[in-house]
């Protein structure tokens, strides 16, 4: 009898294909007493090697097929297997206590993802998954039981799963692998995430995946609904591989918009742009039809490094992007690490409130030895493209100004020393602090543009961790407040006569579009496979029409009546 299982709708698109059940292999750890203390140090450190070995190849793997932004979590997980606190813990134990590597190891682990689980800092709490990922394929190494290994289907299948772990998902192949489903995680996930830049469909969340559905079962995965359909009719196939046969049709359609403007249906432009982490994302956004860089996340090339890059190490990756966006504006955001973004070489104090803290342009104000390299690598990269340059999380004028201080300072040695810098460099900030949006009409008189930062804008005016599942329901893109915040940022820009963009996940929500084109908003930035289907939905709307619902849309009292009126 027909049936299906409900999840999260959390990566677009439709498979229809037999059910193939990724099951862990039972990694059973005993406590042993063994008598070769130093061949059993020698077995972990092996592993380690071995391990080692998996994750650089799985990095670079995802470096080549998703960019570099995908490939860090693998970076942190190289870092954790080789962080001595962890590894010297375990060859104590097995020393000291003449424990066996693998329960060693266990209890080492046991312990740092039980303090890591229980921390307030959502990026500490995620360490806790990275070190269990890293404790399993370890463990695997030093009990000689080969892992489940997603890189070997040969076949199309949905895959099914307890959960997929970052590795796992990294070795999916598209040209199998038509799907997937999982019993936990959410949209934000690393599976998740992973999903949408491979253009696979994916459902998560369910509860029940692996307890429904056995392996080679049919099955329906619907991205778009959430569902998974079980035992599905002949009829439900066929109904199903024609909106397989739309949805490709629809994509072939969107392809087509690759090299056009965006025009609404009444004649007006806006600008569709990507957010991207480095250099080798570049391709991927001019691929989807980026009309420019709408946010480049400077941040990762500073992660990624074993120690502070230099200035030319900066100014090669600015020019090579502002270089091949060939004239395209191109807005590359300054050094914004600290909350739930940390640098292994860069010692910072632990603090209470770290989103609240030391983060982004308060750094770099009280660290000018990050900032000033940086300011004169973009400005010398400025010559070879057209620069935006970006200051995130200003709360205060005198923020700005300081900043806008340092960066003249910084042009004025460089133009004396006789480096070409570009001329008409616009300088912007981010839009991410309440306050920020409600004294945008002051700040409008300095700055060249405003980028809005909705993933904060919304946590830190809401006061709800957004990383919380607990408060995750006051993470709320069409609250009212929201917009009314949204309106007022671009109602100071236009009065000024300036322009503002929005490069947070609200830019590419398909329900927000609307409303947004009716605000005002001049620039959208979002990630690259979005673009040419945002691309087609605007230009089917008539921006005049679209001012009519956004006011509406500011005059509701809740979320759900906003979306309502959307959908309606």
């Amino acid at each position: 009898m027909y049936s299906f299982i409900k999840g999260i709708a959390a990566s677009n698109g439709i498979a229809i294909a037999k059910a193939y059940r990724l099951i862990e292999p039972i990694l059973e750890v005993t406590e042993d007493c063994i008598e070769d203390v130093e061949m059993e140090i020698t077995l972990f450190v092996n592993s380690m090697k071995t391990t080692q070995t998996e994750l650089e190849f799985l990095r670079e793997k995802v470096r080549k097929e998703q960019g570099d932004e995908k490939a860090l979590i693998f970076d942190a997980h190289i870092t954790i297997l080789n962080d001595p606190e962890l590894t010297d813990a375990v060859k104590n134990s097995i020393r000291d206590e003449k424990s066996n590597a693998a329960y060693a190891l266990k209890q080492v682990s046991n312990m740092y993802v039980g303090m890591f689980e229980t921390m307030d800092d959502p990026y500490l709490r995620e360490r806790a998954a990275d070190i269990k990922d890293i404790t399993k394929r370890l463990t695997s190494h030093i009990l000689g039981v080969r892992l489940a290994d997603p890189s070997l289907i040969d076949e199309e299948v949905i895959v099914v799963a307890e959960d997929l772990t970052p590795s796992d998902t990294a070795q999916l192949n598209r040209k199998f692998v038509k799907g997937f489903t999982t019993n936990i995680g959410g949209r934000t996930s690393h599976s998740a995430i992973m999903a949408r830049t491979l253009e696979i469909p994916a459902v998560v969340g369910t509860g029940v995946a692996t307890e429904k559905i056995k392996h080679g079962d049919l099955i329906i995965l619907d991205g778009f609904s959430g569902k998974v359909h079980l035992q599905p009719s002949e009829e439900m196939i066929v109904e199903f591989q024609e909106r397989i046969e739309e949805y490709q049709m629809k994509k072939a359609e969107w392809a087509k918009l690759v090299n056009e403007a965006t025009i609404t249906a009444d004649g007006q432009r806006v600008e569709f742009a990507s957010n991207i982490g480095s250099p080798s994302d570049l391709e991927f956004a001019i691929a989807n039809g980026a009309e420019g860089i709408g946010l480049y996340r400077t941040e990762f090339l500073f992660m990624e490094a074993e120690k502070l890059p230099t200035e030319d190490e900066q100014f090669e990756a600015y020019k090579k992007v502002l270089e091949g966006m060939k004239g395209k504006p191109v807005v590359i955001r300054t050094l914004d690490i600290g909350g739930d973004k940390k640098l292994p070489w860069l010692e910072m104090e632990t603090e209470m409130n770290p989103f609240l803290g030391v983060r982004a342009i308060r750094l770099c104000l009280l660290k000018e030895d990050l900032f000033r390299p940086q300011l004169r690598a973009l400005l010398r990269a400025s010559a070879y493209g057209n620069l935006k340059i970006l200051f995130p999380m200003i709360a205060t004028l005198d923020e700005f100004r300081s900043c806008k201080a340092i960066y003249l300072e910084e042009k004025e040695n460089l133009i004396a020393s006789g480096v070409t810098v570009a001329e008409n460099i616009e300088i912007g900030i981010m839009v991410e602090i309440p306050s920020t949006a409600i004294l945008a009409d002051q700040f409008a008189k300095e700055v060249d543009f405003f980028s809005i930062g909705t993933n904060d804008l919304i946590q830190y005016t809401m006061a709800a961790d957004r990383m919380n599942e607990s408060v995750s329901y006051l993470y709320q893109p069409f609250n009212p407040a929201i917009l009314r915040l949204v309106k007022m940022v671009i109602d100071a820009s236009h009065a000024e006569g300036k322009w503002t963009g929005m490069c947070g996940e609200m830019a590419g929500e398909e329900l927000a579009q609307p409303i947004l084109l009716g605000l005002g908003l001049d620039e959208f930035s979002m990630s690259a496979p979005s673009i040419l289907k945002s691309r087609s939905n605007i230009k089917k709307m008539n921006k005049v029409e679209m001012e009519v619902l956004a006011a509406k849309a500011l005059n509701c009292r809740t979320a759900e009546e906003v979306l309502a009126l959307v959908k309606e």
